[in-house]
């Protein structure tokens, strides 16, 4: 049996920026990853300041060489099977078997991608498709792109896309969700609005060159920017009784305490503002509230 203070589920940077925490903290904390980040498509991360163009992968080895400083910190590449327990007693065990011991636990979880069913969306995902406009829309300033979005997302990307872009189209992939008025607002900035299911979107190389819909029509771009469809990494913590939002997300105060006492959450899995430097953010204050509450509990197990 492994006995730690903290464990953290997730290992991408708000469980990294957490370890970061909890190390120069001096609890003994385990960071338990898959290993299958959803960033692993793409090629550069930007929007973090003095990492801004760095990959993923670089990221994390930079921040897994930087944590090997702290000796209470430890990793391990597996999967969760199992938690029981409660606060101050979780215990938990991997799909490799290993059985561990934990006061308090914290979920980065992240989320995960459902498959859109439009092929040849993976060929360009991360390398010319994307879905968040800070972190990619940059570098395609002033290009032909390609929104495949619809109903009332749509009418809160387009405007926010129209700072960076003014040559773009818009396929909902099917019908439009939209009112006349919102169809009027489109044609009013010269919009393009296509209805027509998307046959399939053609590439070389990972870089996009036209998408084709079912009616025939090719819409030659040069980026492609889409509403993903999310799912949480990991159904623990809905199964281990955390409250959920509507929206899908984990429901957390301003400190990432979850509903039940002893586990906290952080990161992609408690809010959309899917950027990597929020996510890390977001991992530095759970794992402040977390050794806040470690110390509370110990100074008053000293006072009796």
């Amino acid at each position: 049996m492994k006995e730690v203070d903290v464990v953290i589920i997730g290992g991408g940077p708000a469980g990294l920026s957490a370890g970061l925490i909890l190390g120069r903290a001096r609890k003994k904390t385990l960071i338990i990853d898959e290993g299958q980040p959803r960033n692993a498509v793409t090629r550069e991360a930007h929007a973090f300041l003095t990492r801004d163009g760095i990959s993923p992968h670089e990221f994390r080895n930079i921040a897994k060489s930087q944590l090997h400083t702290y000796p209470s910190v430890s990793h391990l590449e597996d999967t969760i099977e199992l938690i029981e327990g409660e606060d101050g007693q979780f215990l938990l065990e991997t799909a490799s078997g290993l059985k561990i011991a934990t006061r308090k636990l914290l979920f980065a979880i992240g989320m995960k991608d459902r498959d859109l069913g439009i092929p040849g969306l993976a060929e360009v995902y991360g390398k010319s498709a994307f879905v968040c406009p800070y972190c990619d829309c940059w570098e395609l300033r002033d290009q032909q792109l390609v929104v495949i979005n619809r109903g009332a997302a749509l009418m809160h990307f387009v405007p926010l896309l129209y700072g960076w872009t003014k040559q773009f189209v818009v396929c909902t992939n099917g019908p439009n969700e939209l009112s006349e008025a919102e169809r009027e607002e489109l044609r009013a900035h010269n919009i393009p609005l296509f209805h027509s299911p998307i046959h399939s979107i053609q590439s070389n190389q990972g870089m996009v060159r036209h998408v084709k819909l079912e009616d025939g029509t090719e819409i030659p771009c040069t980026g492609i920017f889409f509403k993903a469809e999310l799912v949480l990494g990991s159904e623990l913590p809905v199964a281990l009784g955390c409250r959920m939002l509507d929206t899908g997300i984990i429901e957390v105060d301003e400190f990432g305490k979850t509903s039940v006492p002893g586990v906290y959450a952080a990161g992609d899995a408690t809010t959309h503002l899917h950027q990597s430097i929020v996510a890390a953010a977001s991992g530095a204050v759970s794992a402040a509230a977390i050794n806040g509450e470690l110390n509370r509990e110990e100074w008053h197990k000293n006072n009796v």
